[in-house]
């Protein structure tokens, strides 16, 4: 099976070395780059074309990740961006996911679930940590009612694919999901491959939304 293929962007050398060393380590995937500022990151990014770019938000001088993000996506569609960050803020949040960023985890996530966020993130998913998960779910609970046209394609869920959508929704990875509602990880993405398509959705953000009917 063919290794992910990922690209760092951070700025400060040790935690660059310790993501290098997170994925070379991982047997799953490879580092084609890393990139120390976002002036390198938009130079050579679309060139190595990777599955997935992990960026920091803050990148020293010059322009941010999420800068970073909204210049490079629009011609790296193909590519997957997963904000690896220590900002848990909802404005960072919510600029990030605008500017086309398809996860994002915390700095402080184990070497083992930022493996399986990446995994996730590769096949459709779109991790999110704990933490930034409810952040974004508060969000949704204070938003107004749902119209009925919004309900409409929940309809559709099963009442197991809704247990799943449900535990999407509180940023739980694949693994917990299975453990929680004593399945196997397969039926998990099985489950996960079914809402996604029943509710027009290709992305989790977009199914929580879909779900809170935003």
């Amino acid at each position: 099976m063919d290794k992910i293929k990922v690209c760092i962007v951070e700025d400060h050398d040790d935690v660059r070395g310790l993501l290098q060393e997170i994925i070379s380590n991982s047997g799953t995937c490879e580092c084609l780059g890393a990139m120390q500022n976002a002036e390198e990151a938009i130079e050579l990014l679309p060139t190595l074309m990777p599955d997935i770019v992990m960026m920091d938000i803050n990148l020293g001088r010059g322009e941010s990740g999420i800068d970073c993000v909204r210049k490079l996506k629009p011609e790296m569609q193909a590519s997957n961006f997963m904000m690896v960050t220590v900002y848990d803020d909802e404005e960072s949040i919510f600029e990030a996911l605008t500017a086309g960023a398809t996860s994002y985890m915390l700095k402080r996530t184990s070497p083992a679930q930022m493996i399986e966020s990446i995994t996730e993130l590769h096949q459709g998913g779109s991790p999110m940590s704990s933490l930034i998960a409810r952040k974004v779910l508060d969000i949704f609970h204070h938003a107004p009612p749902p119209s009925p046209s919004q309900i409409n394609p929940l309809m559709e869920i099963s009442p197991k694919q809704n247990m799943v959508l449900k535990q999407l929704a509180k940023g739980m990875q694949y693994k917990e999901i299975a453990q929680e509602l004593d399945i196997n990880i397969e039926t998990v993405r099985k489950h996960v491959y079914q809402i996604y398509k029943k509710l027009h959705v290709t992305t989790r953000v977009e199914a929580v939304n879909k779900l809170y009917g935003r």
